[in-house]
């Protein structure tokens, strides 16, 4: 198989289609009438919605009313967001299987966050994760972390969600250009989240989770057909290091190391810190709610290795003219949909750039609001939050927008997001640790070593620029995890800052906060399923 280069995707689609040419023919006319039903349906729900004239409370946590099947579809649809449809394939084709390990890895830390962790975040109501750090340590930490989270989302979620369904659309519209797709899309996606808030993105999450499996799945099922559905015929053809989930210390997509130590590092973040996925749970009526939505999450989170993961190892044997890897995607879809599937799967396609996009613009909207322009400003209206609310939305909108089409000078997508999140969250996986574990970690300290952790993972970075070091990012999550806790333990001791002790308990959790039992088996459960999975594609 011949390996992924580093040419640009924009260039390879100008390529295929600058002569008239097209990966997918022709979309048929079931094909249009797809996409025709998906796009009213989406209208029609966001319009019912936003007649709601949302305030602050129901812009951003749609009224802390979010039932548990919401919360679950919700949390799994903008999850998988066009970067996923497109990048968990590529990365199958070009090194294996062993990506779907951040899929099932995400199942165990939804499972560990809704027992654990979200109980607290919904016994002190909070709107923010960001506001957790302010009533542990201090002001500071609260705005830090939000920061820091503004800058993951626009940058990575939002952008590379807006780029990775911009390249698709392109190959099955012929002449349009990457600059105003990007811009048009972000536009959709930011006028109904604008409109609707929360409620809007969580329940046509709903629609576009059922899109999105259900596309997924025919997909899957027509490219098995290419092997006369015999799974012997796959593990034959198939390279044999591209079936097993578990890989060398030496694999340079990813050493089984880096799965053990960093991958929970990068999912706790995704999963409980993240604003854009952290809001469905903080949405919920009840810690019952946050707890049964989180299962139905877990759950659905074994499907992408199955739906997206297989079908791009099952490409390595078909496709081997690929110039990269983010190609994988389109080119199945071109091969071997047939009409109507090419349609759902467009469908599929916008079903998961809107998931994305409306959840990282409201969720980025809400940390500005939230933990900056209420605390300054405190007299402002709910109603005049919510309105500033919309403002910041269309406005980070457009930064995403004009960032997305510079993604395409990056080596690959999924390399993008996964190597950005490994030098930039494992100090501040670190510090939200700190906080919950231990009583004694003072505001100072936690400052002070959260600080240390992102200088080191500068020199780190620079370091893997200039050739200084060849570590695996996953394990350079592991090791930033564990030099930020030693960094403020050290500081917590040349400090000697006394802890505040009211906040020092905050963060404990209340016998009352644990779900019903039914949830903590259900985790049970699932965990001992996602280890026989693990076992099974060892």
């Amino acid at each position: 198989m011949q390996r992924t280069r580093k040419v640009p995707v924009y260039r390879i689609i100008k390529k295929i289609t600058g002569n008239g040419e097209n990966l997918v023919s022709t979309l048929h006319v079931i094909d249009y009438a797809i996409l025709a039903v998906y796009v009213a349906v989406v209208v029609v729900v966001c319009i019912r919605v936003s007649r709601r004239s949302p305030d602050m409370d129901e812009l951003f946590l749609a009224g802390r009313s979010l039932g548990p099947f919401v919360i679950g579809l919700s949390l799994f649809a903008s999850n998988i967001s066009s970067t996923t449809l497109i990048g968990l394939p590529g990365a199958a084709w070009q090194s294996g299987i062993s990506v779907a390990n951040y899929e099932w890895m995400a199942a165990l830390v939804l499972l560990f966050a809704a027992i654990f962790v979200v109980p607290v975040f919904i016994r002190h109501k909070v709107t923010t994760v960001p506001e957790i750090m302010e009533r542990r340590f201090s002001p500071v930490m609260r705005r830090y972390l939000s920061v820091c989270s503004l800058f993951l989302s626009i940058v990575l979620d939002t952008a590379g969600s807006i780029y990775a369904g911009s390249l698709v659309l392109m190959l099955f519209i012929p002449g349009l250009e990457l600059f105003p797709t990007c811009i048009a899309l972000a536009l959709f996606a930011g006028i109904y989240t604008t409109a609707g808030g929360l409620r809007a993105v969580a329940y046509t999450d709903v629609l576009q989770a059922v899109v999105l499996i259900l596309g997924s799945v025919i997909l899957t099922i027509t490219v098995f057909a290419q092997f006369d559905y015999s799974w012997s015929n796959v593990l034959a053809q198939v390279p044999k290091d591209h079936m097993s989930l578990i890989r060398p210390l030496d694999d340079e997509a990813l050493p089984w190391l880096g799965t053990l130590i960093g991958l929970p590092i990068l999912g706790f973040y995704y999963w409980t810190m993240n604003q854009y996925v952290a809001q469905r749970v903080l949405g919920a009526r009840d810690v019952n709610a946050a707890g049964y939505g989180a299962l139905i999450a877990a759950a659905l989170k074994l499907l992408p290795l199955f739906i997206m993961v297989l079908p791009g190892a099952m490409a390595a044997v078909l496709f081997s003219d690929l110039e990269r890897a983010d190609t994988v995607f389109p080119r199945l879809i071109a091969e071997y949909a047939p009409p109507g599937l090419a349609g759902l799967m467009v469908a599929g396609l916008l079903a998961a750039i809107m998931s994305s996009v409306d959840s990282t613009l409201n969720s980025a909207s809400t940390l500005l609001i939230a933990d900056f322009v209420q605390p300054l400003k405190p007299r402002l209206s709910h109603q005049q939050l919510a309105r500033l609310g919309r403002y910041t939305t269309l406005t980070l909108m457009v930064l995403a927008a004009l960032w997305a089409p510079l993604i395409d000078y990056f080596p690959g997508l999924f390399a993008y997001l996964q190597q950005t999140f490994a030098y930039v969250t494992p100090p501040l996986v670190a510090v939200f640790a700190a906080g919950f574990i231990s009583r004694k970690v003072s505001a100072r300290a936690a400052l002070r070593g959260t600080l240390s952790g992102h200088l080191m993972s500068v020199l780190l970075f620079i370091g893997a620029q200039l050739g200084w070091h060849s570590i695996h990012f996953t394990i350079v999550a592991g090791i930033l995890f564990a030099l930020t806790l030693l960094a403020i333990v050290i500081w917590q001791w040349l400090l000697k800052t006394p802890t505040d002790a009211a906040q020092a308990a905050m963060t404990a959790q209340q016998p009352a906060d644990l779900p019903v039992k039914a949830v903590r088996t259900g985790a049970v459960v699932l965990t001992l399923l996602t280890l026989l999975l693990v076992v099974a594609f060892w």
